[in-house]
């Protein structure tokens, strides 16, 4: 029987330890937010909580029914603040009145890295000690994920940036479709004197491929949400009045999108439409209700392009994005978009001006080789002229220095008419008069 007897006071003793105990409770507080920290007892009277961290008292609070009346400084119910460390000072409380309720949770205001550890709830009331551990992680959870293009590096990178995140994340990249080029990012993460963390990954843009969709994920360690931010970039041309399709596609894992559709022209940008798949309800600006249209039916099955009808040069020549979005993904298409004049007779006056310089370097050429054709055949007839002394000597030669002065030479006779031959025959006429 002592035996039995024995084991049964074990047992009893086990009970009410276990009953005692609460498990240990691991807790996720939120930079910046209020946070919990749950400790529950069997509730008595003369409770004096006692709440540490790391074996360090970090608050004390305790309350005494019978001496309400005797201490000015206490409560309405006798309750009394003894001690908060300095890490915790003037953020940390608990609600009296629930104590008799057996609840002593520490309320932790304005949580922040330096929060984080294992804490500890000792309660001691007049009918025994009460425990409790609570394990208290931190983190500032990724709010929002950014992905554009930037040429501020003197090439084209996609920058992929998240903001006053805690603990530090991972990044990750890769495309669509897929490519079989190495990505090879460059990733800066730092933290500012608050310990947030602040990541800036960038991933040069790949030659040849323009319509890759790059897609950029974050994770945090505290196995929350990942975060994905995907783009991709185009160029288009219109003609001005021509109806003209502006494609946006979402990729495959955005599954009932909200689409966002906007146009900057240097400006900040304006408001086209918005479109939510899930009730079907679409909502356009007043200046694009004429210019636009959406299949609203296409939407939910990631296919958001929008027509653009009877487009103007001036008005509508510009970058048309299209954002679709669910909780913690966004897709981006941004498009830079040409709307070509036209001229009277309906064609492109880009086009023609095109037409018109071509126009003008064939004239150029054309008069660049008939001008060198004009100089070398001049430049040949001077080489002539130089390679054929004989025929210069007949042009200038008037007679032979060296003969008769009355007898004329062949080029003298051959080339004389009239008078000289009319002046020999008086004289041979009248022969006296010499």
């Amino acid at each position: 029987m002592s035996a039995i007897h024995t084991w049964a006071c074990f047992l009893l003793w086990i009970g009410f330890a276990t009953q005692d105990k609460t498990p240990d409770v691991t807790v996720t507080c939120v930079i910046s937010e209020e946070c919990l920290l749950p400790c529950s007892f069997q509730p008595s009277t003369g409770e004096t909580i006692e709440w540490f961290r790391q074996n360090v008292v970090v608050y004390k609070f305790e309350r005494d029914n019978a001496d309400d009346d005797d201490d000015d400084d206490d409560d309405e119910d006798g309750s009394k603040e003894h001690f908060q460390n300095e890490q915790l000072a003037g953020r940390a409380f608990i609600f009296p009145h629930l104590i008799s309720d057996g609840n002593a949770t520490l309320i932790l205001t304005r949580s922040n890295p330096k929060d984080r550890g294992t804490y500890r709830c000792h309660v001691h009331t007049s009918t025994g000690e009460h425990k409790a551990k609570v394990i208290v992680k931190v983190e500032a959870p990724i709010r929002a994920l950014s992905l554009e293009l930037t040429r501020l590096s003197g090439y084209e990178e996609m920058k992929c940036t998240a903001r006053n995140v805690f603990p530090a994340p991972r990044v990750t990249w890769a495309t669509e479709p897929p490519t079989f080029e190495d990505l090879r990012p460059v990733t800066r993460i730092q933290s500012d004197k608050e310990g947030l963390y602040m990541v800036d990954s960038r991933l040069r843009r790949l030659e040849g491929q323009p319509d890759l969709i790059y897609i950029c994920r974050v994770t945090t360690s505290y196995s929350g949400p990942t975060w994905t931010a995907s783009l991709r970039e185009r160029e288009i041309r219109g003609s001005q009045g021509r109806d003209l399709t502006i494609p946006c596609f979402a990729p495959p894992y955005l599954n009932n999108p909200f689409l966002h559709w906007s146009f900057s022209n240097g400006e900040d940008p304006s408001h086209i439409l918005t479109y939510d798949s899930h009730s079907g309800d679409s909502v356009s600006s007043p200046p694009w209700d004429d210019h636009v249209q959406l299949d609203g039916f296409m939407v939910p099955f990631g296919d958001g392009s929008l027509r653009l009808m009877d487009p103007k040069h001036s008005e509508h020549t510009g970058s048309y994005t299209c954002v679709f979005s669910v909780p913690h993904s966004t897709h981006t298409e941004r498009t830079d978009v040409t709307i070509e004049a036209l001229d009277v007779d309906g064609r492109s006056a880009d086009k023609a001006s095109h037409w018109w310089i071509v126009g003008l370097v064939i004239a150029l050429l054309v008069l660049g080789l008939a001008g060198m054709l004009a100089y070398m055949k001049l430049k040949g007839n001077n080489t002539n002229a130089r390679n054929d002394p004989e025929e210069v000597t007949e042009l200038h030669s008037v007679k032979d220095p060296t003969g008769d002065p009355n007898e004329s030479s062949p080029f003298t006779a051959g080339g004389t008419n009239g008078q000289t031959g009319t002046q020999t025959g008086a004289e041979n006429k009248h022969p006296a008069n010499t």
